[in-house]
């Protein structure tokens, strides 16, 4: 079914918290708002919306219909599971934990620090449980985590519905940062997009394990590991999941299965190269490119396209630290690859801090590795 796909903007600045509600001082972004929150909590409806680490596509973790309609727009593996989204912790055990039951002690120190925000936490699903196994793609766990984005925090405050929400963009793609990238993947599947401006993280929330022994980071993303670890207890000991699970290995977390991430054009990454521009020149001497049809992506240490002998390639500055690259990360790759290259080169950055999650999106995109 084609739908007609409209942006709605809303004023971030102008919500507000008293509370687990939403205080909304704007009329248009309370009346946006107000169409998405009733949008999602009819069966089989979705809408996008701007979370801090990238745009979310949200249907009622409770709803069979809903996540179904997730997975057809899309057109997602419905053995990678979804994360829910909620806007408060009395939210999680009034709906979605079984009467009584409360979130695992082990996560306390962790959702003091980093609740509301890019880290989401495994919560088992037990017995009289109301999370779908379509939500969790079967298994007895499922992924929850409150966004600190006013937008999304007031969607599903406001719904009282909490939202699987896997990333808006066609399953495969760079994730989406901008309403537009949502426009770009989905226009015609779903009917509302909320424009809430440009994502600050830039990529997904981090994914951590509490229920197993030591705990374990199952996707790196918005939340350091080192920062994990000066939560102290049994963090200190996080240790890392594989970053690809096998084609028929159950994952417990989005990001472990399949390709992701992927431009139309090739990516090639260059990593952990003691000299990265001498790394380039010897690529390039090896493979004919047309400089017209290639662009460079630069961290802090490459030289520039011109300097490389790219003269005529597209160009552009990630940035110098790795933070900076994971905010322009998805929106570079997206940028560079509608303007039509063929090839795109990456310079990659070491993996600590944020470095860590910025080289597991980029080894998953590239076609190619060059150490």
């Amino acid at each position: 079914m084609t739908l007609s796909t409209k942006i709605l903007p809303v004023s971030v600045s102008l919500i507000a918290f008293s509370g687990n509600m939403p205080d909304i001082s704007d009329p248009t972004t309370k009346q946006n708002l107000e169409i998405a929150s009733q949008e999602v909590q009819k069966p089989g409806h979705v809408v996008a919306f701007p979370t801090e680490t990238v745009y979310g596509l949200g249907g009622s973790a409770l709803s069979d219909e809903s996540v179904r309609a997730i997975y057809a727009a899309k057109n997602r593996p419905a053995d990678n599971p979804l994360i829910v989204h909620v806007s408060s912790q009395e939210q999680i055990e009034r709906i979605l934990l079984p009467k009584l039951h409360k979130i695992p002690a082990v996560y306390e120190k962790l959702i003091e620090r980093f609740w509301p925000g890019p880290l989401t936490i495994l919560l088992p699903v037990e017995e009289g449980s109301p999370v779908l196994s379509l939500t969790t793609a079967g298994q007895n766990t499922v992924g929850v985590r409150m966004p600190s984005h006013p937008v999304a925090r007031a969607l599903i405050a406001h719904s009282d519905t909490p939202l699987a929400a896997p990333s808006a963009n066609a399953s495969t793609r760079p994730s989406p940062t901008m309403a537009s990238h949502v426009f770009h993947d989905l226009n015609g599947r779903i009917p509302y997009i909320l424009d809430g401006g440009a994502c600050d993280v830039g990529v997904e929330s981090t994914v951590v394990d509490g229920l197993s022994n030591p705990p374990m980071l199952l996707r790196p993303g918005g939340v350091s590991a080192e920062d994990i670890r000066k939560c102290g207890g049994v963090w200190e000991n996080i240790v890392m999941a594989k970053k690809t699970a096998g084609k028929t290995e159950v994952v417990r977390t989005p990001g472990m299965k399949y390709r992701h991430y992927l431009p139309t054009a090739k990516v090639v990454l260059f990593e952990g190269c003691k000299d990265g521009n001498a790394a380039v020149k010897k690529w390039l001497e090896s493979n004919t490119v047309e400089t017209s049809k290639m662009a460079l992506l630069r961290g802090g240490q490459f030289a520039s396209a011109e300097e490389l002998g790219l003269s005529g390639a597209t160009e552009r500055n990630l940035g110098s630290s790795a933070t900076e690259m994971a905010h322009n990360l998805f929106k570079m790759l997206r940028e560079v690859d509608e303007m039509g290259v063929e090839l795109i080169l990456v310079e990659g950055v070491e993996e600590t801090g944020d470095g860590l999650a910025v080289m597991n999106r980029l080894s998953k995109a590239a076609f190619e590795v060059v150490n």
